[in-house]
């Protein structure tokens, strides 16, 4: 009989252990496998998928009730109609941020109040019809490489959104080119707000800077379309946005009330030594603790000789608008804050050491004079070339060429610090405008300023600013309380 057992064991045990081996690797690879594709994130995100994000989970309300929208719309058709019929273009904004916040445009957060990108508002004033071209998706909320973080947002499918805007019709924004199309073939007029009165002009492409959106806009209508029918429609937005609502002008007033305390803030801290940029900072941080979504212009403080200049001037100058103040300057502030996309534009001066020398307070009267005649005066049916020849009036002959007026003292607010306004237009109740006689002596080098926002009522004007000081006995009075 013949053993192999010497030789067959070693080889069992080989075989024995290898497959022992690669049972156990097997046995080791399912749960490691299992584990990877559980810390894999795309594959968590195939199996739990982050929901997608709905309008109406980031925006809870609009601003004003949808009847006040569809007035604005129904407003605009009707001048449009008297005007020669048309269909009235508003793009919305492209929804970069560019470091800030997204806000939208300002004609289209009017007429549809709805915070979406890459959009197009239609008002058809010869079939009494709105149409909101909408994107099918919002980009800015899709990354397919990082689904968790960026699960997308339907629009154009959102019949909540389309709930919210109150809008006729609704369609893709893939459809608009062609439309526009058909309504260059079918000889419509195409209306779009070209930024300022008179005949619309198209824009050349600049050396330098960029184009606003509408101005855009127009460009590729006119490249696109070299045939179209294009008109302005400046005058009908104007004479729509000029008069607020009751409902705008309660929003215009929690700006002003914003605005007034911001000031307060910043004047307490009012001293030599402190920096032009630190009143700046807590004039923003007070308009942020009291809602202001964001801060309508770069706020403008300015001291000593930096007060003689106009913001343009020191704007340019990056480290010139940082200047410590010093004993015996003035200090101005021209500033705003925005909230729910209305805004207030307000401005004071102020003793560095807490009370006025008499010359700059005998200057301050100079231009508070001037405001308060044009105050007293405004009423229904006035003009501005009114007020400003009752200003000039007011204001002694010496002085009259240290008073700064473009087109009179003051320009139209509301969405923004120049809102569309046809300044030759007679005042009507609902307009809102600040009243700022600016004085700027160089000879002297004395420069004062005070900007209060008024609205026209049925039988004169109400001050939005009135309780902020603006007279140099109380700023003193402010300023004595600080110290």
């Amino acid at each position: 009989m013949r053993f192999f057992l010497p030789h067959a064991l070693p080889r069992l045990n080989l075989e024995s252990s290898l497959i022992t081996v690669l049972l156990a690797l097997v046995m080791l690879s399912m749960p490691g496998e299992a584990s990877a594709q559980a810390t894999d994130p795309s594959s968590e995100v195939e199996r739990h998928p982050t929901p997608e994000q709905r309008y109406g989970d980031w925006v809870r309300r609009l601003p004003f009730r949808a009847q006040e929208y569809s007035f604005r719309r129904s407003n605009m058709l009707r001048l449009l109609k008297e005007s020669g019929g048309g269909l009235f273009i508003v793009p919305s904004s492209d929804g970069l941020t560019r470091g800030d916040t997204f806000r939208q445009l300002e004609d289209f957060w009017y007429y549809a109040g709805i915070e979406v990108p890459n959009s197009m508002l239609v008002l058809d004033a010869d079939r009494d019809r709105s149409t909101l071209f909408l994107p099918d998706e919002d980009y800015r909320f899709s990354n397919p490489g990082r689904r968790n973080d960026f699960p997308g947002r339907p629009l154009l499918d959102d019949y909540q959104l389309r709930s919210i805007a109150g809008i006729e019709e609704y369609r893709s924004m893939r459809d608009f080119d062609a439309f526009v199309a058909q309504m260059v073939r079918a000889r419509r007029i195409l209306r779009v707000n070209g930024g300022a009165p008179g005949a619309l002009s198209v824009p050349d492409l600049p050396a330098f800077g960029a184009l606003d959106p509408l101005q855009t806009m127009i460009l590729r209508l006119q490249a696109e379309h070299p045939n179209a029918r294009l008109q302005n429609a400046f005058e009908e937005v104007a004479q729509g946005r000029m008069v607020k609502s009751r409902y705008e002008v309660q929003k215009m007033q929690i700006a002003a009330d914003a605005t007034a305390q911001g000031i307060l803030s910043a004047a307490a801290l009012i001293r030599p030594g402190v920096d032009e940029r630190t009143l700046q900072g807590e004039f923003e941080s007070t308009c942020r603790a009291l809602g202001s979504q964001t801060i309508p212009f770069t706020p403008i403080v300015k001291s000593g000789p930096n007060s003689l200049w106009p913001w343009r001037v020191l704007a340019a100058h990056y480290d010139r608008r940082n200047r410590p103040v010093e004993s015996g300057d003035l200090v101005i502030l021209d500033v705003g804050c925005e909230i729910d996309g209305y805004i207030s534009d307000v401005g004071r001066t102020f003793p560095v050491d807490g009370v006025f020398t008499a010359e700059q307070r005998q200057k301050m009267w100079v231009s508070l004079r001037a405001a308060d005649a044009i105050i007293d005066a405004i009423r229904p049916g006035m003009t501005f070339r009114e007020l400003t020849e009752i200003a000039y009036e007011a204001i002694p002959d010496d002085e009259e060429r240290y008073m700064q007026t473009p087109s009179f003292f003051g320009h139209h607010i509301g969405m923004t610090a120049g809102d569309p306004a046809l300044i030759h237009e007679p005042l009507e109740p609902g307009m809102v405008f600040t009243v700022e006689p600016w004085y700027y002596n160089h000879d002297l080098e004395i420069a004062v300023f005070v900007e209060d926002v008024v609205l026209v009522t049925e039988d004169g004007a109400e001050v939005l600013t009135r309780n902020l000081p603006r007279t140099p006995e109380q700023i003193e009075a402010v300023m004595g309380a600080n110290r």
